[in-house]
């Protein structure tokens, strides 16, 4: 496939869970190892040969656009959410516009990981077929990450389609907060503020949800502690 060229970096929510550090900036940029947390996504994403992101505001947004646009290694298009959260979903229909046709990389900020002999966006870009798939997902082992104690959330089959762990106790693949996806289905989706999830369960049931599986940590940075544990574990590895 064309490599994609533009990414939308969701990062727009409130930080609730990672309060006293969100009381005074954006969730994005908390610091890990001395960097915000928005820029290691963005970081990611520009070794991938992403060229533009889309980042979407909201608490604090002025110093988040005020952060991102000092960039210079990417174009930065803000996706302004100051009126009201809209969530994974409703953020991404409201950037459609911004999106352009190709096949788009989207990622959470609150996830950082370490590479393997082969990077984690280069494993979703190299799973990516457009006949067979309408979203990949990056996908970490539950057993094998930090800052996640989640049940974990899909079963994967042996050509990478993925099912929901639904009413059962566990999933051995928790969602690592990176996927790539065909962005013309975003056309069809609501307005209004919703979850990606409900699209992704409508992906699955037809078979066109898949996952690719990282190599190497994922750390879940979802609150203080977790923060606090993924500083510690970039510490060691330099």
């Amino acid at each position: 496939m064309k490599r994609p060229h533009t990414a939308m970096v969701l990062a727009a929510g409130l930080g609730t869970r990672m309060r006293p550090l969100t009381l005074d900036r954006p969730k994005a940029l908390v610091e890990v190892g001395g960097r915000a947390l928005v820029d290691h996504v963005l970081d990611r994403l520009a070794a991938a040969g992403v060229r533009r992101a889309v980042v979407n505001v909201h608490a604090f947004a002025d110093q988040l656009e005020s952060h991102v646009r000092r960039r210079s290694d990417l174009e930065i298009i803000i996706s302004d959410e100051r009126g009201g959260v809209l969530e994974t979903g409703g953020g991404l229909r409201a950037a459609r516009s911004l999106l352009g046709e190709a096949p788009i990389l989207v990622a959470n900020i609150d996830t950082i990981w370490t590479e393997s002999a082969v990077p984690a966006v280069e494993k979703l870009i190299g799973a990516w077929d457009a006949s067979e798939m309408d979203d990949v997902l990056l996908l970490a082992p539950t057993k094998g990450c930090l800052g996640f104690d989640g049940p974990g959330d899909f079963y994967r089959d042996a050509v990478g389609r993925l099912e929901h762990r639904g009413e059962r106790e566990s999933a051995p693949f928790a969602y690592a907060g990176v996927h790539l996806m065909n962005p013309r289905l975003i056309e069809d989706w609501p307005d209004e503020a919703h979850s990606i999830f409900g699209h992704w369960m409508k992906m699955a049931d037809a078979g066109r949800l898949h996952g690719v599986v990282m190599d190497g940590l994922w750390m879940h940075v979802g609150d203080p502690a977790a923060r606090a544990a993924a500083e510690a574990r970039l510490a060691e590895a330099t």
